[in-house]
Formats: C-alpha cells, structure tokens, sequence
C-alpha cells in the first residue's frame, strides 16, 4: 500500500496506519481532536488501548467513547485496498511528503486520500475559486487566468464545482499544465455527478483530493471543511466573481486566518456578481485585472523560473482575439464599445452605438460568432473581449 512514507523516515508503520485510519473514522474525532490524542499518547495504537476515565479527561464524549471500543476494521481494510490501487496513495500527516503550506494551518486534515499525482501536492498552488454561476465574461476570465498562472508555473487548485472551479480547471488543462481538485466527497464518490469526466482529467494530468474515505457522500456540512484544504495548500486564493453571500467568500476567510494572500477580480457595483469581489478589495484583498497581478503579489514567495508564454491569448484576461480573426468594421467596433462586461440591454446598446435596432441585431450575432460577445437572459449581452482589432 502507498503510504508516501519515505525509506529510514518515522513515518506510520503499516500496523500504526491502520490504527490511524481507525481513528479517522471514529465519531467525533475531528482534524483538532485527532491532534490532540496524538500528542498525549504518542501514536494512534494506544487510543484505542487507553482506559475510558483517561480518555474522558481528554474531553471525549460517550459516543466518540463507544466507537473507540468497537473500530470498524472492515472499512479500514477496504481503504487500504483502496490505497494499493494504481495511482491511488494516503499521506498522513507525519508523513514528510505531507503538503508542508497544508501542515502549517490550524487544523490540518490527519489523512489525505490521493488520486493522481501526489507530488503536486508541494508544488506552488493558487486556489482559485468563485461563483457556481458566473457570467461568461466570468467563466473566461477564470480560464484565462488559470491557463497563463499554469503556464508561468503556478498549479491550480479548486473545488471541482459548477462554475469558476470548473473553469479554472479547464483552464490548467486546456493549456497541459497541472491542477488538483479538492473534493468534499470520498473520491470514489465524484460531486457533482456530471464532472465524472472533468475529475478522471484531473486524475490523469494532475490529482484529486480529500480528508475523506473514498466513499463519502457529498454532505453539506464537507464543503465549508473542504474549503480550509484548497486554501491551506495554496499560497494565495483569487476569488472571481463572487456575489456578497457566495460560498467562495468562506475560502477568502480562511485564506487569510491561514495567513495567506487573497486576490479578487473586481467588477461594475451594479453586478450583483461582483459585489463579494468588490468588498473584498475594499477589505484590502488585492486587485487582480491580468496574471502578471497574481505573479508579482506572489514575487517574494516563489524562487520560479517564468515560463516562456508563447499563447498570444496570455496578454490578459479580456483578450483572447487571435491574429487569425477578422479585423471589426466601424460600426461593429461602435456597438462592442457599447456593450459592458456586464450585462447590458439592447436598448442601451442602440443608445450608446447611434445604430438602429436592426443593425445594432444584427451586429450582436455576428460579434457573438467571432467571440467578441455572449448573450445572457433578458435579452443582454456581455463583452467578453477588448475589442481591439
């Protein structure tokens, strides 16, 4: 089995492993209560062979008590059956492979179930996260920046859901650079369903995370604990496009309780959508308009080589015309300038333009074509690139 344990290290002997994987599952041992019970006894064997008044003195409760009497060995062993498959390996947190930026949080998890490469675990990340239902401009920018972050050395790190984490992921992958999913389900469990064939790319050009058995269910209260991991391996999280309540705020928090970077792409304070990301930068998070923003606010914490970009479609997060595209007449560079990077009516389109309706329509089709807009509902349009052409 894959224990990620050096030869000659005091890393968990495979009977101490079991006892680990025991103690992981037991009711009410969290990442802090695990901590502790090492740090009295030593090592995860003598928990179980501890006296309940001595354990009682620790804090434990009457069911955390019960379920250290009766360990669930046959769950333990279908997990390290689990770790003796190809590409699939635990790293405990004595283990010196364990991620170092993850060990130093608070709470780190005891055990982490890998599939993929495990070594990115190490490498310099940046989590990037945000709404589960982002604009296309959003969904762009995510991508752009992920691929020319992945392409100057950084891996990308996220949560695998709808939205930004997805295209952030794509983004890694589009342009082969690593990226790590962090799931709040067992990894033999993929949430949402539909990114099956997103998390077996993951697996295949970079590697899937969790705290959690490989079976987990995806419960609610997984993803705000999930949360801490994507943050606490990462050296800065950029948040992209956020509303006020959005979830990818909890990791912007945590980001800074672990004394990490946070970076946000703003946008207009008519958008709802960027409200989260707008405050945040109030709140001192840093602005993010292009990855060169993220590569020199990362300056001091890396000793990277930049690697060479060679996409023309790198220069910036709104860019992405290639030479390859038609050059824009007058009239359609007049009604690209009138549509914002948020959502914007026809009516203001044609106000702003001096067009008609008509030409102003007929114009929105074919900008949308060449993939200089998107349409949103209601009748609007986004702006998705600069327009200068």
């Amino acid at each position: 089995m894959s224990q990620q344990i050096k030869p000659g290290n005091t890393g968990p002997s495979a009977n101490e492993l079991a006892h680990w994987l025991a103690l992981n599952q037991t009711a009410g041992v969290g990442a802090l209560t695990f901590q502790r019970l090492l740090q009295h006894f030593g090592d995860a064997s003598r928990v179980f062979a501890a006296q309940n008044s001595e354990l009682r003195q620790l804090g434990l409760r009457a069911n955390t008590l019960r379920s250290l009497q009766k360990p669930n060995w046959h769950e333990v062993e279908k997990q390290q059956k689990w770790a003796a498959c190809a590409g699939n390996s635990l790293i405990t947190s004595a283990c010196p492979t364990y991620p170092n930026l993850l060990l130093q949080i608070s709470d780190p998890p005891p055990i982490l179930f890998v599939s993929g490469s495990s070594s990115l675990l190490n490498s310099p990340q940046i989590a990037i996260v945000g709404s589960r239902k982002p604009s296309p401009g959003g969904e762009q920018n995510a991508k752009q920046l992920s691929r020319a972050l992945g392409q100057h050395g950084l891996t990308i790190t996220s949560g695998l859901a709808y939205g930004i984490d997805a295209a952030s992921h794509q983004g890694a992958l589009s342009s082969q650079t690593p990226t790590i999913a962090v799931l709040g389900s067992g990894l033999d469990n993929i949430y949402p369903r539909r990114h099956q064939q997103l998390a077996q790319h993951i697996r295949n050009n970079g590697a899937l995370v969790s705290e959690w058995a490989p079976t987990t269910e995806p419960l609610s209260h997984h993803f705000p604990r999930r949360n801490r991991i994507i943050s606490g391996l990462s050296l800065a999280t950029l948040v992209i496009e956020a509303s006020e309540k959005s979830g990818s705020l909890i990791t912007a928090k945590l980001a800074l309780e672990q004394g990490r970077e946070v970076m946000a792409v703003p946008g207009a304070i008519q958008n709802p959508m960027a409200a989260g990301c707008n405050r945040l930068i109030q709140d001192g998070a840093t602005l993010v308009s292009s990855h060169e923003d993220v590569l020199n606010n990362l300056n001091g914490f890396l000793l990277l080589n930049p690697i060479p970009v060679k996409d023309p479609h790198l220069a910036g997060i709104n860019n992405n015309l290639s030479s390859t595209k038609p050059k824009l007449t007058s009239c359609q560079h007049k009604v690209l300038y009138s549509v914002d990077y948020d959502p914007t009516s026809i009516d203001n389109i044609v106000v702003q333009s001096g067009l008609t309706i008509e030409q102003v329509s007929s114009i929105l089709l074919a900008l949308e074509l060449l993939g200089h807009v998107s349409s949103a509902p209601g009748g609007r349009y986004y702006r998705l690139t600069t327009g200068t052409c």
